[in-house]
């Protein structure tokens, strides 16, 4: 790698690129979760679409009231989807017009992971009948990424020292050149398949995983 800027005060024979170890250094780090991401509404269907409407309104105005009673602030709740679709039966390979189904789901952001399983059970006993998405991640995502990133470094340059001293020659101190291969935590996603009105849901955040590398490039001498 010779793409780094180096000191015109150091000469090297034949003007060749100056004799460097690449490594590949690796962080990991874990967090509690501390915040839910909940998708979840309506969908309904029938034959006219006013009606159609109406009923999903009227759902959803059902799950937002109910959720403002478990004391989620209104900014909390926004719509997520919004969607009318026409829906069609084929008999004998014509198309059949079998009417409408109106999506609304909303986006819960709920800080209190605790109260996941709650949220989810009290959406679905006020209709709720879709439940997209429960992922859980950190409200401080920073924090646990710049501790992955400095282990990440460390790693890096323990292994730049193992192969130094494999070779029988002197490393550098501080790097030449290092550069951030990006990554992040993924939130962590709950299964949300079989969910119904008769579940008592026990929803575990579990933990969140956050992993940082880096590629770093050392100069190295003969001893």
């Amino acid at each position: 790698m010779c793409n780094y800027p180096v000191n015109k005060s150091v000469s090297f024979p034949h003007q060749k690129c100056p004799p460097t170890i690449e490594v590949i250094g690796m962080g990991t780090t874990y967090a509690t979760p501390d915040r839910a991401l909940l998708v979840l509404g309506a969908i309904t269907e029938g034959p006219v679409l006013p009606a159609v409407q109406a009923e999903n309104a009227r759902i959803v105005t059902t799950i937002i009231q109910s959720l403002l009673k478990l004391n989620i602030p209104r900014e909390k709740i926004q719509t997520y989807d919004f969607g009318i679709e026409m829906q069609y039966d084929y008999q004998e390979g014509k198309q059949i017009f079998r009417g409408y189904k109106v999506t609304h789901l909303l986006q819960i952001t709920n800080d209190k992971v605790e109260l996941t399983g709650i949220i989810v059970d009290t959406a679905v006993s006020s209709g709720a009948n879709n439940i997209t998405d429960i992922k859980f991640t950190t409200s401080t995502p920073e924090i646990y990424e710049n501790q992955a990133l400095s282990l990440a470094i460390r790693n890096a340059r323990q292994k730049a020292v193992t192969i130094a001293n494999s070779l029988g020659v002197t490393l550098f101190t501080v790097p030449c050149q290092i550069q951030e291969i990006k990554g992040t935590a993924e939130p962590i996603p709950y299964a949300t398949a079989m969910l119904s009105k008769s579940t008592v849901s026990p929803i575990q955040p579990g933990q969140l995983t956050i992993y940082a590398n880096v590629r770093v490039w050392y100069l190295y001498a003969d001893r």
